[in-house]
């Protein structure tokens, strides 16, 4: 269970870095699934509905900067989100009853050319009718500032919610110049392979590319107070079974709890774009270095 001080922490600053809540054995397996779904991406010529292709993919050399909706392509991904010591440190920060949403990831930055991710907030693109909504990061390998580690803006959730848009599009990417906002106080995350990350979902956040020859790779789960019912995004309550059937913790509510919250809806969307890196290729001027 988390500290009264890491609680504090995590309400103050909007994010926290907690290692050893993997076993190692957990840890292992993850790996090795991880490595196993990758192999099954020799074949792709572009991206599908599971793999997100590096720039510089090529056939029987499998680049990838992302594994979409992980729990829905290999069982022990689904189970993983329910992982008690995860479900431990979220409880103080959620409260008893805690869903998963549909959009986890692993961002890959392989070796020599993982791509970057431009400064965003999560809430960006799912506002929700309150804030009980964050992400949660499990390194599947050491991050340290050569692999390009998650960067946070401290205290940036009790901000405002900045535009994701250009050119009247949703982009979900930040112009830091032409919003203002000053990255200068950004922390680098680094742990070992098995930390895990929790930052709040209107935390500004983002990465640089991957450039040494270590990778990095990180999956990402993304959770909220089962009252939390979300505004806009991919995610749909009309099938009422499966948006239950995703609670990871507690029991489901037709009742949503309504704050008081920033929201900038992420419309309108440019649908031939589903993964925030090709969304993010539209910022007339973008922050980290690319390579393709």
């Amino acid at each position: 269970m988390l500290t009264k001080e890491q609680i504090k922490y995590y309400h103050e600053e909007g994010y926290l870095l907690l290692p050893d809540i993997l076993e190692a054995e957990t840890l292992l397996e993850l790996r090795r699934v991880t490595e196993e779904v990758v192999s099954q991406a020799k074949e792709l010529t572009k991206h599908s509905d599971v793999f997100d292709l590096e720039p510089t993919h090529e056939l029987n050399k499998p680049r990838i900067r992302r594994i979409k909706r992980p729990h829905l392509v290999h069982p022990f991904y689904k189970k993983l989100a329910s992982h008690r010591g995860i479900i431990e440190v979220l409880m103080p920060l959620l409260g008893e009853d805690i869903r998963m949403r549909p959009a986890g990831k692993i961002n890959m930055k392989s070796a020599g050319f993982g791509s970057p991710v431009e400064w965003h907030q999560d809430w960006a693109f799912y506002p929700h009718t309150n804030e009980n909504v964050l992400a949660v990061g499990i390194l599947l390998d050491d991050m340290n500032t050569d692999n390009g580690p998650l960067l946070v803006l401290p205290y940036s959730h009790k901000g405002p919610i900045y535009d994701h848009h250009d050119n009247g599009v949703f982009c979900g990417a930040i112009d830091v110049v032409r919003e203002e906002l000053n990255i200068g106080s950004a922390r680098e995350l680094w742990g070992r392979a098995g930390t895990i990350t929790i930052h709040h979902a209107r935390l500004v956040h983002g990465s640089a590319a991957n450039h040494s020859n270590e990778q990095r790779r990180i999956l990402f789960y993304e959770y909220a107070s089962a009252d939390a019912w979300p505004l806009a995004g991919i995610e749909s309550v009309e099938d009422l079974e499966e948006f239950n059937s995703r609670l990871v913790q507690g029991k489901p509510t037709l009742q949503p709890r309504l704050e008081e919250v920033p929201v900038r809806m992420p419309l309108p969307i440019d649908r031939s774009k589903d993964s925030i890196y090709e969304k993010q290729k539209a910022v007339s001027r973008r922050y980290f270095d690319n390579d393709d």
